[in-house]
């Protein structure tokens, strides 16, 4: 049974972070400057969806509002989340290594924004994650094992497709168009 003071804990370590993140980025429509204040529950602020049983943070969809700036490693704190969506604004840098810790994470979605950088390798330990969306940004490195749809279009993605690629068992989608890959796509061996 979760106790009350649990819950208070588990709702203040959310709140820090989504404030930790609302105050590093430009919220140019002042979306989060007007929901996310400390007089509402966080549970009720806009594109946060808390789980019923525990009221934490499961989902996180801040796709298209015009948000600028980096990725902050406070949101690596939201342990239980879901879904993360930050796709369609002006994000930029690299990924902070906390999301790693993000192990419930299933639906990534960092699309059309200007991340830079390595695909990170720990996105290949977030073996829970079924959608992982990072087309249209100015990717480079390796593909990421462990996912199951994998849209890495429209990024500066280079050097051969790699053989382990035929090793990914859950993979059921992968969109690799307009990088710099070269070879072809390993055939799967059932």
């Amino acid at each position: 049974m979760v106790s009350y003071a649990m819950i208070v804990r588990n709702l203040t370590t959310d709140q820090h972070a989504l404030l930790a993140f609302k105050h590093q980025i430009i919220d140019s429509h002042n979306i989060l400057a007007n929901s996310w204040t400390t007089n509402n529950s966080v549970c009720n602020w806009a594109g946060v969806s808390c789980a019923a049983k525990h009221q934490r943070v499961r989902v996180l969809d801040l796709s298209n509002m015009g948000l600028i700036g980096t990725i902050p490693p406070q949101l690596g704190k939201l342990s239980i989340l879901v879904s993360l969506n930050l796709s369609h604004n002006n994000f930029q840098g690299h990924f902070p290594r906390e999301l790693g810790r993000l192990s419930h994470l299933k639906l990534i979605d960092l699309s059309f924004n200007f991340l830079n950088g390595k695909i990170p390798s720990w996105f290949g330990r977030l073996d829970k994650v079924l959608h992982l969306n990072l087309r249209n940004n100015n990717l480079t490195g390796v593909i990421p094992p462990s996912i199951a749809n994998l849209d890495l279009n429209f990024n500066l993605i280079h050097g051969n497709i790699p053989h382990e690629i035929s090793k990914f068992l859950n993979l059921r989608i992968l969109r690799l168009a307009h990088n710099q890959l070269s070879g072809s796509i390993p055939a799967v061996n059932l």
